[in-house]
């Protein structure tokens, strides 16, 4: 692979921020499956940055035929050791990924941030890698999540949508909002078909960490914020785009 930047050391940890957070894994990827499963084409999936497998494992649930692209060697060797059937694994960029057929189901989750011309991306998703009939499961962070804004107000974060240092070191290129990220899949080509938002979060994700070591937070609490990001998108986690092939222009 050709690329300027070290996908394995934007998986690393920093001294103020972590790469993913238990809050990810063990609230976050729950309830972005739950908002997925109504949308599922019977057929294949393609999971575009698969990272070290934990929502790979999810999806295994319901999908028999899986294809992972992971551009981080060590993010998916790791991937590899925990996951040993059912699952073909390509170390590639995406730009450079030449895959071997099409994809009924095809799921990005907190992975277009970090790509350098997403536009592109979703173009290529599009016109080589999505079935007529297939569907995207788009999700990104969001910039106008209520932690986020509450942020900007603390002079944390200059402003929603701005991409800080520790993000940046991540791999992060842009924060998206509702109408930016909709915004790139029209220009792309793809139809948005359905929207909205995952998991309403007034905290950052080291405080849900630190939270969810005790009994403070109780399931039924969960349960409601999820059902209020249905209602308040705008102030969720991450925003999700499910979109369908457009027609040829």
């Amino acid at each position: 692979m050709t690329s300027s930047r070290n996908y394995n050391q934007e998986t690393l940890d920093t001294a103020d921020h972590q790469y993913a957070y238990n809050f990810d894994f063990d609230v976050m990827h729950p309830f972005m499956l739950r908002a997925f499963k109504p949308f599922f084409r019977e057929g294949n999936l393609l999971e575009l940055g698969s990272f070290r497998g934990d929502f790979t494992l999810r999806l295994q649930e319901h999908f028999s035929n899986i294809t992972c692209v992971e551009a981080s060697e060590e993010a998916i060797s790791t991937a590899k050791s925990r996951i040993e059937k059912g699952v073909s694994w390509i170390h590639s960029r995406f730009e450079e990924a030449e895959l071997p057929t099409r994809y009924d189901n095809i799921v990005l989750t907190h992975v277009l941030e970090h790509i350098d011309d997403p536009i592109a991306l979703l173009a290529k998703i599009k016109s080589e890698w999505l079935t007529d009939g297939g569907r995207l499961f788009l999700v990104c962070p969001n910039a106008n999540a209520a932690s986020r804004q509450i942020a900007v107000k603390m002079g944390i974060i200059s402003h929603n949508s701005a991409v800080t240092e520790s993000e940046f070191h991540h791999g992060h290129r842009c924060t998206y909002a509702l109408d930016t990220l909709e915004n790139e899949a029209t220009r792309a080509g793809l139809n948005v078909v359905f929207r909205t938002g995952i998991f309403f979060k007034a905290l950052a994700n080291f405080q849900w960490d630190k939270l969810l070591q005790t009994d403070i937070i109780s399931p039924a609490y969960l349960e409601g914020c999820y059902q209020l990001g249905q209602q308040y998108p705008d102030l969720c986690s991450s925003i999700f785009l499910l979109c369908e092939k457009g027609s040829e222009k």
